[in-house]
């Protein structure tokens, strides 16, 4: 059965074992947090000597597996077999191997706890193995987040540890980290472990702990684009430009995109009401502003247009029509474009 990491992780919380566990798809943040749940809970340290069993896929074949999940457990009531990697399995793609994974999950044994993590890729449900898998086992398929779902992913993840954060401090952590959960969670993790007490996350704070500056990175210039401060942004630029290992390209170049992409939708939209925008852009209504006041400065033939210079800076940071620009000239190339 599908089923959300967040319920799987309610149960395992509350001692709700599962036969078998198929984790898979893109976002591997949430196939590890399962997976290292079981490993690290489900058995006393004690048990584990006996019960536990970690596999990587690159060096088994899918009856080694099986042979693992069919033994009993010792002393114990319930013994787990993780198989990482498990789409590296030598036969989970061949006919051999899919036969005897779909005959085990006939009939599981019920004292294994079995998980794969198959990462980055998910079975065909059209065929027998992946229909066989959705039925009976507790299947988590995971996809990566849009850019547009970060912020939001971000907050929760802070008011799960007992802290608040300003809207700021997240956008600032969404947009300079982007959709790596696992890095973002680290980032995060890092940053609350100075504090004692559960305080309200700002700016100041992520530019101290995390490192992002607080004047200096792509959340403030695209503010200076909206206002069209011509100062502010080349000051910007010319930071980037000066520390381009920190300020790669490409992540500005999406997130420029994705701000004007959606000011064209607002461009069109007959209720610009702040309350529709933010349902409509699905952003944060702290930021609706925003939009409002690029639209007072950007009339709708500009929006496409820099649309258009920034999907060709695109193709440029990606070698594309560009013989020796550097990232920090097509930048500095780009800005000057969309503010002219």
């Amino acid at each position: 059965m599908a089923v959300t990491p967040e319920s799987v992780l309610s149960d395992l919380k509350n001692k709700k074992y599962a036969p078998v566990y198929f984790l898979q798809g893109e976002e591997t943040y949430y196939i590890d947090m399962i997976a290292d749940y079981i490993e690290d809970n489900v058995l006393s340290d004690a048990e584990k000597g006996f019960n536990q069993t970690i596999l990587y896929g690159r060096d088994v074949a899918m009856n080694v597996v099986l042979t693992n999940a069919r033994r009993f457990p010792m002393m114990a009531e319930k013994q787990v077999v993780i198989v990482k990697e498990a789409q590296n399995i030598s036969d989970i793609n061949k006919e051999a191997g899919q036969k005897l994974l779909t005959d085990y999950l006939q009939n599981p044994v019920p004292s294994t706890i079995l998980v794969f993590c198959y990462k980055n890729k998910t079975l065909d449900k059209r065929k027998t193995l992946g229909k066989t898998i959705e039925k009976q086992a507790v299947t988590v398929t995971t996809k990566k987040l849009y850019d547009n779902q970060v912020p939001a992913w971000v907050e929760q993840y802070i008011r799960s540890k007992g802290f608040g954060a300003t809207p700021k401090a997240i956008q600032m952590l969404a947009d300079s980290i982007g959709n790596d959960l696992e890095r973002l969670a680290n980032e995060v993790d890092k940053m609350l472990i100075n504090f004692k007490e559960k305080v309200q996350i700002d700016e100041s704070t992520v530019q101290r702990y995390v490192g992002i500056s607080k004047d200096y990175n792509v959340f403030e210039l695209q503010k200076a684009l909206i206002s069209k401060d011509v100062v502010k942004a080349n000051k910007i630029v010319n930071y980037f430009e000066a520390n381009s290992k920190k300020n790669p390209i490409i992540p500005v170049i999406a997130i420029l995109f994705s701000f004007y992409s959606k000011l064209l939708v607002a461009v069109h939209a007959k209720d610009k009401s702040e309350r529709n925008l933010a349902s409509l852009l699905k952003v944060s209504p702290y930021f609706v502003k925003d939009y409002l006041f690029a639209l007072r400065n950007y009339s709708p033939v500009q929006v496409i247009n820099n649309i258009h210079h920034i999907k060709e800076a695109d193709l440029k940071s990606k070698g594309v029509d560009n013989i020796s620009a550097s990232d920090g000239q097509l930048l500095r190339e780009l800005v000057f474009k969309l503010l002219h």
